[in-house]
Order: structure tokens, then sequence, then C-alpha cells
């Protein structure tokens, strides 16, 4: 039987900004002689409800003192062109091939090397000699070493890759050099701010409510609670913001707003906006199957090749794994021993599993802010959903790039925050008290004020090594 949708989960917001009665007790009635029993202390039926944790697990926090990060990324050692034509006709002995790939400025291939070009819908091929080159029009001059000459039409789209070079004895040495190519990318912080106010005569209100805090502080004094409260969420916000934070297009409505000048108008680039424009992305929402799984490995050989992945995955896809790694088990459809492979009758059944290998470790780790109905757990999915995350792989470990504040290569993890700093100005996580109460004395308003600000950015290394697991294509 199916959950029923009522009574559902609670999405009412726990904080307002004005006292409402729905904060405080107001049944003070004392004709009534009855004393009712109550229960001073809160009882904590969400739990812990932040939902920070993922960049502590995974990243790290770096200073930085600029607008602007960038770092290098290593291209591709070998050249590979996939959007190519040929000149002549099959059987040809010769050919004057063109290469047609975008973003190309100048073709890498050079006379005497030996090339490799293969029809991309046929995958007949042929191996020649490269005679001659034409940089500028991105165009060079082949010679086949099969006796049939060229075995593809002249209208076919080629691939051409290099695969070694052959000179004749007591000839120069090759003509021109190669080099290095760079990918440069960059990102810019953003500054997160928030507030708490309370007025002097509420902070000298008790209360008859013991609050508690995630942090395990407790008190009757309600402002303590709604000062954490909007601490917390702060902390949620570093987080979440850096998962989520899209840059302003040009002519969009936050690049062009002029309403308000307090407010950001340039965005920075979040995990999900990268991973979806330079990563990979798995568009079926949950893969459930080892052939599911299979063209994802497939994807990531052609890539980084990264030994340990860490799957950060919502509940069902996390059920979705235990039960495709369950099903390789010859008893798994009898429930005798699935999981932890020596169940017995003494213990408790473990229906999950932590991680498996299959070409490389992938690990399983429950992310809590894909689940919560307050955030990204409560967005439709299924095949008629488009864009519903419900997972991201992540690469272990640390990448080398070259970091302009340090003039040097230097190891960074994949993800990690790059905060403004100085010596005199740390603006990783800012929070100051103004006003007159609260120990407070900066001026003469009869409240208490606590201020909280950060301005961050998240850098995501080799986003190519990266897949989103999300609905839609």
């Amino acid at each position: 039987m199916p959950v029923l949708s009522s009574p559902g989960f609670q999405l009412q917001p726990s904080a307002e900004q004005v006292p409402l009665s729905t904060n405080y007790i107001t049944n003070f009635d004392f004709l009534n002689q009855y004393l009712p029993d109550t229960y001073e202390k809160e009882f904590e039926r969400y739990g812990n409800r932040t939902v920070a944790s993922f960049l502590r697990m995974v990243g790290a926090e770096m200073p930085s003192n600029s607008d602007m990060i960038k770092w290098a990324e290593q291209g591709r050692l070998h050249t590979k062109y996939v959007n190519c034509d040929s000149s002549a006709s099959a059987a040809a002995d010769t050919a004057t091939i063109t290469v047609n790939d975008a973003n190309v400025s100048g073709i890498a291939i050079r006379v005497g090397q030996t090339v490799f070009i293969s029809d991309n819908a046929t995958g007949l091929s042929n191996k020649g000699i490269v005679t001659a080159v034409n940089t500028t029009a991105g165009t060079f001059d082949v010679a086949y070493y099969e006796g049939g000459g060229q075995t593809f039409s002249g209208t076919a789209v080629l691939s051409v890759w290099i695969y070694g070079s052959e000179f004749k004895k007591g000839t120069n040495g090759m003509i021109g050099s190669l080099e290095a190519e760079d990918e440069i990318f960059d990102n810019s912080p953003i500054i997160i701010k928030d507030k708490y106010a309370v007025s002097g005569s509420d902070m000298a209100q008790i209360g008859w409510v013991e609050v508690t805090t995630e942090n395990g502080a407790t008190g009757y004094l309600w402002y303590l609670k709604s000062e954490h409260e909007t601490r917390l969420r702060f902390e949620d916000y570093l987080e979440t913001a850096m998962i989520e934070a899209v840059p302003a297009e040009s002519g969009s409505g936050v690049a062009t707003q002029t309403a308000n000048s307090q407010v950001g108008n340039k965005g920075s680039e979040g995990i999900f906006y990268v991973v979806n424009n330079r990563g990979n992305v798995w568009g079926g929402g949950n893969p459930t199957t080892l052939s599911d799984f299979d063209s994802i490995i497939s994807r990531l050989d052609k890539q980084g090749s990264i030994e340990e992945n860490v799957i950060f995955v919502n509940r069902a896809f996390s059920f979705d794994i235990d039960d495709m790694l369950a099903a390789q088990n010859s008893y798994g459809a009898g429930g005798t021993s699935y999981g932890l492979f020596n169940n017995d009758k003494d213990m408790a059944l473990n229906l999950g599993f932590t991680g498996f290998r299959r070409g490389y470790d992938f690990y399983k780790s429950d992310w809590k802010y894909l689940n919560d109905p307050t955030m990204r757990g409560g967005l439709p999915t299924g095949a008629s959903a488009t864009g519903t995350v419900t997972g991201l792989l992540v690469p272990a470990g640390s990448t080398t790039v070259y970091d302009q504040i340090l003039g040097k290569n230097a190891k960074r993890p994949f993800l990690h925050v790059r905060y403004r700093a100085s010596e005199t100005e740390d603006r990783r996580y800012k929070t100051w008290i103004t006003g007159s109460a609260g120990g407070a004395q900066t001026s003469d308003l009869d409240a208490m004020e606590v201020n909280f600000l950060s301005e961050r950015c998240v850098c995501t290394l080799g986003a190519n090594n990266f897949v989103l697991f999300r609905y839609g294509a």
C-alpha cells in the first residue's frame, strides 16, 4: 500500500520576520484553576535539520585575495580531430584532408607524421603519411599506405589521429614544433549575508519552553534559539550557494536589474552548473543495472580514469544501487544473504552496500540535501521530470593545477572553496554584533543585531571527471 499524501510532512516555514501567536504561548486564563502538565523541553521531531556536510567531506577551504580565481587544466596529450573530410574519391592513392572541428585555430599535424583516418559512420579506415600541411587553411595532404587507396567515399565525415612518423635516411628533422595547450577556467566569489535582530526588552523576557539547538545549547531565552537557527541557516547557505550558484548571463534580469542597488548582479559557477556544462551527465534518473554503470565507466575511461570515486545519492538512488548489487548474488532473490553474505537468524539483516568495484572503486554516500523536502528532496522524479538531480559522482583525491597566487603548480582537491582573505581582513566566516543590547555598544538602537557575512566561490577542478545524475536529456 502506498504512503498516503495526507497527513504528510510539514513544509510551513519555522521562522518568521515578525513575532506571531504561533511563536509564543497566549493562553493565560487565570480563571481556570487547573494547571496543565507541560513539557518544558522542545521535542526535536525533525532531528538534525541542517543539510550542510557535503563540501566538508570532499573539499577544502583556501584563502584568496582577488575578485577572480583562475586556474589552468591540462589539455589532451595526443591530437585527434573528429570532423574532417577528404577531397578524394574511393580508391584514390592520395587526398587532401580538411579539418572542420570547432575552435581549432591551427592544426597540430606536421609533415612526415603517420595518421589513422577512419569513417565515423562505417568504421572503414586508412593509414597514411602526411606530405604537406597548410596550417592556415586547416588542411593537410596525405598519401595512403594501402595499395587499394582510400577505402571510404569522398562525402564521409572522418576522424583523424596521429600514431607516429616515418622519415628517410639522412634527412632533416621534424619541421615545426608543438606548444602545450592549457584550458583556462575561472570563477568569481559572491558575498553571502544574513542577520538576526532582537530588541533589548525581548532579550530580558524569560520563557517557559526550554529551547535546544543542534549544537547542544539550551536555555529559557527564546532569542537564543532564533539566533542559533539563523546561524545554522547561514552555514547551510554557505554550502548550498556553492552547489546551486549560476552566473548571470548577459542580458538576463540579474545582469540588467536596477531596482535594488544592494543585491548582486554577477552570480557564480556552482558545482551543478559546472558539471552540467563541462562534466558528464546521466540523463535517465538512476542507473539501475550493471550495463548502465558500464556505460558510465566507459565514459570515465575517456576522461581522467580516476581510480576511486564517491557517489553522493538520494534515498531512491541508494536503494537502486543496493538492489542492483544484491541481484548479483545467486541467493539475493530469496533474501537469505543480501548485503552481508554471512547473515544469520540472530543478527539484523543488512540490506545495504557501501560500495563496489567494477573497473573503478565506487563508494556510496547518502546526501541529505537531495532528500530534504525543503530543498531538492521535494522536486518531481520520474520519466516526465526534467532537471531533478538524484546524485553526483565526485572523484576522490587531488589534482595538480597552476596556482596564480602561488606562482607554481600546486595540489588541490577536485572540489574546494576559495574565500576572500588578506592580512587585515578574513571573510571566510564573519560575524559581529551591533546595537546597544546583548553586550554591544555600537549605536543607540535598543536591540542586538547579529550580522553574518562570507565571500566565497567553489572551484570545480577537472569537471570532466564528475558525473551528474539527473532526469531529462
